[in-house]
């Protein structure tokens, strides 16, 4: 059982959700092979703003309706995460949609505090797997990254997504922690970054990868703008925790 999952490592209009979706849209109509799933950035629609009422959809506006029906026109699911205003709060949502227009969503839990992310939006609290073509998915976004007890596998998930935009200057800690998630989970993981610059100024080089689930890349860190694929073979993986067993013998304990 495999899946077949396109990475898209592009550039972000700043605040400009036409733009981008625009740009977005060529990229994947440029996908020749047919895929399971399209992993975009972080706040596709904009960058990373704190300025969410320029940029805020809604779950039944233009972005997410483009969302659905570009699921539905590439028969693949697609996932990323954008500024979505619900009863007058702000959220950083990924949403997982379905090729038949089915929506999962994940609310960002950890919340950039170094960048004031936290006093315009507001924390998710619920961890989101899902279920898809055989594979149970965990999606996450950019800063989650760092806190593994909130991303540990006891719900026996197959592969962690993170959607991120995570600046130059620490890329070299996004490498180690999506190795670390990677190995520590038995779990492949999927990274997908942005590149160039930001509305204020903030570098991004990407480093879009993807690791299995013994640490090893099956996509190494890329920098350049693009799109790449990867398949994952579930397989493998369960051979793999079969042998080993190091997901039986971890601690238990609940999350508050």
């Amino acid at each position: 059982m495999n899946l077949k999952i396109a990475l898209i490592q592009t550039e972000l209009s700043w605040e400009n959700p036409n733009e981008n979706i625009a740009l977005l849209q060529e990229k994947i109509n440029a996908i020749s092979q047919y895929v399971d799933i399209i992993v975009l950035p972080e706040m596709f629609t904009s960058g990373f703003t704190m300025n969410p009422k320029n940029v805020a959809q809604t779950m039944q506006g233009e972005a997410v309706s483009w969302l659905k029906e570009t699921a539905k026109s590439k028969d693949c699911a697609i996932t990323g995460s954008l500024v979505i205003e619900e009863n007058g709060n702000y959220f950083n949502r990924l949403l997982f949609v379905f090729p038949n227009g089915e929506i999962q969503y994940y609310d960002k839990r950890h919340l950039f505090t170094l960048a004031g992310e936290d006093k315009v939006y507001n924390a998710g609290t619920n961890k989101l797997i899902v279920d898809y073509k055989g594979f149970k998915i965990c999606p996450l976004i950019c800063y989650d990254l760092r806190f593994p007890v909130f991303s540990r596998n006891v719900q026996e998930y197959d592969v962690l997504i993170y959607v991120a935009n995570w600046p130059k200057p620490r890329v070299n800690a996004w490498d180690i922690l999506l190795k670390a998630r990677a190995v520590e989970n038995m779990s492949y993981v999927i990274g997908v970054n942005r590149v160039a610059f930001d509305g204020n100024n903030h570098e991004y080089v990407g480093h879009s990868q993807a690791v299995d689930f013994l640490g090893n890349y099956l996509l190494e860190p890329q920098e350049n703008e693009a799109v790449f694929l990867v398949t994952l073979n579930k397989q493998q993986l369960l051979e793999t925790r079969t042998k080993l067993n190091f997901l039986n013998d971890q601690d238990k304990f609940n999350i508050i």
